[in-house]
C-alpha cells in the first residue's frame, strides 16, 4: 500500500510509521506531509530514514521507503499534489489543543475544518481509496458516558466544533462520491515518542523530570480514557485495511474511566521507581474552560467491524513511556 500520512512528524504519526515498517517495511510506501507546527525532521529522523522531494512536483508515492513533503492542509494545490498515487490518505494533521482552539477559533477552523475538506478534495480527486480521519471525543460535548456512536453531538469547544465538521464531510464524501472514509475518535493518547505532546501524560512526566509540580485543573475529579500508542496504531492499519467499513465512525479508547487523580496516583510511583525522581509533588489550579467533566467510550462497535480491542494496561503504558523518557534524557545528556 501507499500511504500519504498528514502529520506524520507528530507523535501518532511517528508511531503508526514505526508500527508499519516494523510490520513488513516491503509493503508499505510512505510519503509523510507536514507543515512541522508540532513534529519536526529529527522526529522522523528517529524512526526512519526519508527522502525529501519538492512540494511544487513531488510525484506520485514512490514504490519504496518514506518520503517527506514539507507543506500545509490548508493549501488545497499543494495537498492535491502530495496525495497523487496514495491508496490511502491518514489524516492526522490538526491544531489538537481546546485552550488554543478557544483563543483560536479562525485558526483551528482553518486548520481543522478546511484542512480536512482540502484532504478529501485531494482523496477524491487524486483516486485515493481509503481515508482515515483522526477525530476525538470533543464533537460529542457534555454526556453521560460511555460515549458512543449514536450520541448527538454538542461540541463544547471551537476544537469540538472542527472535529465535528471533519467528521460531517467524511460522511458526506463517502455517501456523494463513494469514498471509503473512517474516524476514528481518539481517546487521550499516551506513549514513546510524545515529547512535543501537551497532554497531561507527558506534561505530567516532562514536569517531574524537571523538578516542577504536577498541576491539576480542577478538582482532579474529571475522569478520561487513556490508549496507548499502540493500540491506537493498531486501530488505525484495521482502519485502513478492513473491508466493510467505509462512511463508518468509531470510538478507539480502552472502555475504562480514570480521574486525573487517579492518573497521578498511578504516574507518581512509576516516576520514582523507574526515575528515582523522590521529590514529586501534586497541586490543584484552577479548572479549564472548555473542559468535558466525563470522558470514556464504549468500544463495542470497532470490537465488531474493526475486529480490535485495547490491549495495553495503564499502568504499563505509563511505564514504557516512563521510560522511554528518561531514555531520551539519557541519550540527550550522552550526545553533549
Amino acid at each position: 500500500m501507499k500511504w500519504l500520512i498528514t502529520g506524520g512528524c507528530g507523535f501518532i504519526g511517528t508511531n503508526l510509521i514505526r508500527r508499519l515498517l516494523e510490520d513488513d517495511a516491503e509493503d508499505h510506501s510512505i510519503r509523510v506531509y507536514d507543515n512541522f507546527s508540532v513534529g519536526e525532521r529529527d522526529d522522523l529522523e528517529k524512526i526512519a530514514s526519508f527522502e525529501e522531494v519538492s512540494p511544487d512536483a513531488p510525484g506520485d508515492i514512490s514504490d519504496a521507503g518514506v518520503e517527506l513533503v514539507v507543506g500545509d492542509v490548508r493549501d488545497s494545490d499543494a495537498t492535491q499534489r502530495a496525495a497523487a498515487g496514495a491508496d490511502v490518505i491518514v489524516h492526522l494533521a490538526a491544531q489538537a489543543g481546546v485552550p488554543t482552539s478557544v483563543e483560536d477559533p479562525r485558526y483551528d477552523f482553518e486548520a481543522n475544518a478546511l484542512g480536512t475538506f482540502n484532504l478529501l478534495e485531494a482523496a477524491r480527486h487524486q483516486d485515493v481509496d481509503r481515508f482515515v480521519f483522526a477525530s476525538s471525543a470533543a464533537p460529542i460535548g457534555d454526556c453521560e458516558p460511555p460515549i458512543h456512536e449514536e450520541i448527538a453531538c454538542h461540541p463544547k469547544s471551537p476544537y469540538g466544533a472542527s472535529k465535528l465538521a471533519g467528521e460531517g464531510y467524511c460522511s458526506a464524501y463517502h455517501g456523494s462520491f463513494g469514498l471509503k472514509t473512517v474516524a476514528l475518535r481518539f481517546g487521550n493518547v499516551y506513549g514513546p515518542l510524545s515529547d512535543h505532546k501537551s497532554s497531561v501524560v507527558a506534561k505530567f512526566i516532562r514536569r517531574a523530570m524537571q523538578g516542577k509540580t504536577l498541576e491539576i485543573y480542577g478538582d482532579g475529579q474529571q475522569t478520561r480514557d487513556f490508549i496507548h500508542t499502540d493500540d491506537l496504531t493498531r486501530a488505525i492499519v484495521l482502519a485502513a485495511t478492513q473491508p466493510n467499513v467505509g462512511g463508518e465512525v468509531f470510538q478507539i479508547a480502552t472502555n475504562s474511566e480514570t480521574t486525573v487523580n487517579e492518573l497521578a496516583r498511578l504516574l507518581v510511583p512509576i516516576l520514582r521507581k523507574e526515575g528515582g525522581l523522590e521529590d514529586v509533588t501534586v497541586v490543584h489550579t484552577d479548572p479549564r474552560k472548555g473542559d468535558i467533566r466525563r470522558n470514556y467510550s464504549d468500544t463495542s462497535k470497532a470490537e465488531e467491524m474493526l475486529d480490535w480491542r485495547a490491549a495495553v494496561e495503564l499502568d504499563d503504558g505509563l511505564r514504557q513511556t516512563t521510560r522511554w523518557f528518561l531514555r531520551q534524557e539519557t541519550e540527550a545528556v550522552a550526545g553533549q
